[in-house]
């Protein structure tokens, strides 16, 4: 796939779809693929990690058209986004919402920074997928039937996947991130744990505390790898399969 010449990349070419809507009602979007979907790649499920869609808009604007067989979601939690808080408008950590076996009523502790302690509590939801924007990613995934779902959060710097799949080990391998079968604390109801019980290869791609143009740098050349098919998917069929040119960074 040929990349957008770089003054052409400060807008996305197409328009997406709409799947859902949030709480405060802004439209929940998707960027489809144009063949089926084998790959999903989602950002800003947490409001107070933008770099994430930040990164991933970045990725996609360097595409001409929709990627082949890669769908795009770039945020899963718009009103976390405005409001600049890691739940939604309702208060709720939507990746502990999810409906895993594992989805626990008690709040959920986190830390302000990366140096304070997990001592900023969130409601989990009333209940499992309560909450507009989980049950509109489900139903989303459930449509599309990604082989891999990569999400997108900051900045715990690793690739997280207890299988260690292909995607999870290329990544690692890419980006020099250490690969971990989790994120060293209990995460009920979240969104991986979901998606292992319904067989779905989930990976997540933690960026590092890192500056703007270091992200840029680093990991959305990585993305754009994803979206065009150079990465492990195109690898594991076609190893003559070039890597796009021509990144930001």
């Amino acid at each position: 796939m040929s990349l957008r010449p770089r003054q052409q990349r400060g807008t996305i070419p197409w328009m997406p779809d709409t799947y859902g809507r949030s709480h405060l009602g802004v439209p929940l979007e998707v960027w489809r693929p144009r063949d089926s979907c084998k790959l999903l790649i989602f950002a800003g499920i947490h409001g107070e990690e933008p770099e994430t869609t930040f990164a991933l808009s970045r990725a996609l604007r360097h595409l001409s058209r929709p990627s082949l067989q890669c769908a795009v979601v770039l945020a899963a939690n718009p009103d976390g986004l405005i409001r600049g808080t890691r739940c939604n408008a309702r208060g709720v950590e939507l990746n502990r919402n999810f409906p895993a076996r594992d989805w626990r009523p008690e709040p959920v502790a986190h830390r302000a920074t990366m140096d304070d302690p997990r001592d900023v509590l969130l409601s989990p939801g009333p209940h499992p997928a309560s909450e507009q924007e989980t049950q509109a990613l489900i139903a989303l995934i459930g449509e599309l039937r990604p082989e891999t779902v990569i999400a997108l959060h900051a900045p715990l710097a690793c690739i997280d996947d207890a299988g260690q799949g292909p995607v999870a080990q290329w990544l690692a391998q890419r980006t020099g991130l250490p690969l971990v079968q989790d994120v060293g604390y209990p995460t009920p109801g979240s969104f991986g744990s979901w998606g292992a019980e319904q067989g779905l290869a989930v990976v997540t791609y933690e960026f590092p505390l890192a500056p703007s143009d270091e992200l840029v740098r680093d990991h959305v050349p990585v993305l754009v790898e994803l979206l065009t098919g150079a990465g492990p998917r195109a690898q594991s069929t076609d190893t003559s399969a070039p890597a796009p040119q021509g990144a930001d960074g």
